[in-house]
């Protein structure tokens, strides 16, 4: 869960302005706090959650204590690779997160028939990393969702509409399953090089190569 910090602050001479944070893990929120209150000029601290809700310090560090045994710092990158005579496609993705202080990599993928179109096999290789979340039992977090598909990433932001319909039955198909998860979704356009990861997990199902590992990072 990320967390917005608001607070008041006064200058040795007397003068006063407010300062607005970006949205921060929860975690970092707490050791900028303590930073803040040390200096004694901090006031009136205001702590609130992408859905407008507001929390004590007391509730923050419980909720951190809470979730500590859960994935955090969660980070996915997504492709689909399509052969469009046979109507075979390849889904990649590898997902990145932070659990029990140790950080992991989960890199898999799956080979599909019956899709229409490479637009349509990068919409499937996302909808299929949010499965994986709900293995891992997320929820009530903020996911970066990264592909290279411009049409994908941007129609899931909201930026661009979507006028096919088997695209338009995906992105209500993603939409809800993470909201039943109550998952903030944050959508990043990269590059087709920064994407190879989840690029090559594509091609090597298209190949009949299947992948399905979990390592600890160090």
């Amino acid at each position: 869960m990320n967390i917005r910090i608001e607070w008041e602050y006064k200058a040795k001479n007397g003068a006063q302005t407010v300062f607005t944070s970006e949205q921060l893990p929860a975690a970092q929120v707490l050791m900028i706090v303590e930073d803040l209150m040390l200096t004694g000029r901090a006031k009136n601290i205001v702590l609130t959650d992408a859905y407008d809700s507001t929390w004590t310090v007391k509730e923050l560090k419980k909720y951190v204590k809470e979730i500590a045994s859960e994935p955090q710092n969660i980070t996915i990158y997504f492709d689909g690779g399509f052969h469009k005579s046979a109507r075979q496609a390849g889904l990649g993705y590898v997902v990145y997160f932070e659990q029990n202080e140790k950080q992991y990599r989960i890199r898999k993928n799956a080979f599909v028939d019956g899709l229409l179109s490479n637009n349509e096999a990068e919409y499937a290789a996302l909808h299929l990393s949010i499965r994986e979340l709900e293995e891992l039992g997320v929820h009530h977090s903020t996911v970066y969702f990264k592909g290279d598909s411009q049409v994908v990433i941007q129609q899931m932001a909201g930026d661009w509409p979507v006028y096919e319909k088997e695209l338009a039955e995906w992105a209500s198909k993603i939409d809800a399953r993470l909201a039943k998860l109550n998952i903030t979704p944050i959508y990043e356009h990269v590059s087709r090089k920064q994407n190879e990861e989840a690029d090559r997990l594509a091609t090597q199902a298209l190949n009949g190569i299947e992948i399905d590992g979990k390592k600890e990072l160090s």
